[in-house]
């Protein structure tokens, strides 16, 4: 499922192996910030832009 929040279309997915939840850029799959919450991750996918 891709969400879009403002100007920026990412998608979440969890990585079992390390625990944490990843934002994924939609127009850029090599973008990817990860996160203890769902929140983190988009936080730290924004900053990272």
């Amino acid at each position: 499922m891709t969400f879009t929040k403002t100007n920026l279309s990412y998608r979440v997915a969890f990585d079992t192996a390390s625990n944490r939840f990843m934002a994924i850029d939609a127009s850029n799959e090599k973008n990817v910030a990860f996160g203890i919450t769902i929140e983190q991750a988009i936080r730290a996918l924004n900053e990272s832009k």
